[in-house]
């Protein structure tokens, strides 16, 4: 099922593009040509909305394009309204979280023989086991 949420597209002075998703507490990423914008914002809306289903948060609805006013949002971000537009972004969650989010990939790795022996007498689950260090080592 397609979620489809407005979003305000800004061109910059250095031709990068910002985007923002007023409806999502001002969710914003930004990319580096119109068509990387867009990606990015397709991405930028199935995480956040992934996130939430995840986390059992309740997500507003989506304003009609008509109810966003692009001069209102770029007046308080201070970015200059004749260099943007509104679009609408839609992505199917269930499928894109599958795609990006979900999969496993396969690694390969070396390990002492001695270890190796070790971990399998005791049951040990390799996977479990990487996933939980790098978790680890990625939030210190």
């Amino acid at each position: 099922m397609l979620s489809i949420y407005p979003a305000c597209f800004f061109k910059e002075a250095d031709n990068k593009y910002s985007v923002i998703f007023p409806d999502l507490n001002w969710l914003s990423t930004c990319g580096d040509s119109i068509e990387d914008a867009l990606s990015m914002a397709v991405d930028c809306l199935a995480g956040y909305l992934y996130t939430c289903q995840k986390n059992n948060e309740n997500v507003p609805a989506p304003s009609s394009i008509k109810d966003i006013s692009l001069d209102t949002i770029a007046t308080e971000l201070q970015l200059d309204s004749l260099q943007g537009f509104v679009n609408m972004v839609s992505v199917d969650v269930p499928a894109y979280a599958k795609e990006h989010f979900e999969r496993s990939v396969k690694k390969t790795l070396t390990i002492p023989a001695w270890l190796n022996k070790a971990a399998l007498e005791q049951g040990i689950n390799f996977s479990q086991v990487l996933q939980e260090a790098l978790i680890a080592k990625i939030k210190a």
